[in-house]
């Protein structure tokens, strides 16, 4: 595109700042373009009163309660282990990383019993309720 008269416009990114309540020969002098009297022309009121955004405030719902720094581990199923993992595999927090079953964000694992499992695994690093402790040794795994 050619730069033709017709084309030009004011660069606003290199707007001049409006300097206020520096004499009244600037135009913007005694009451700094907020008028005489009124909430507005004082110091010290809240910009949500000034840009009626109290009400969007209000009717925003808030982060309450309590969140602990502790992180819950992560659950995994019996079934889901059967499902990802082939017979005589090692079961650890680093494996279950890779094979994209946990986040890194929670580094703790707990292998609950919910389903079946039908592979000889070996649980290591892992937190393990007592159904699963049963079940996996029933099938012939490790718990280390």
């Amino acid at each position: 595109m050619s730069i033709k008269l017709h084309n030009l416009s004011p660069n606003t990114l290199r707007k001049k700042k409006k300097r206020i309540g520096r004499g009244n020969a600037s135009g913007h002098g005694s009451y700094s373009t907020r008028g005489i009297k009124g909430q507005k022309s004082r110091s010290g009121v809240s910009g949500l009163k000034l840009k009626g955004m109290k009400h969007i405030v209000l009717a925003t719902p808030k982060l309450r309660g309590f969140k602990s720094v502790h992180f819950k581990p992560h659950t995994i199923t019996l079934s889901q282990l059967d499902k990802f993992f082939n017979d005589g595999e090692m079961v650890t927090p680093k494996v279950l990383l890779s094979k994209k079953m946990i986040d890194s964000k929670t580094e703790k694992v707990k292998i609950v019993s919910s389903g079946e499992l039908t592979k000889k695994l070996t649980i290591k690093d892992c937190k393990i309720s007592a159904g699963a402790v049963k079940k996996i040794e029933k099938a012939g795994g490790k718990i280390e």
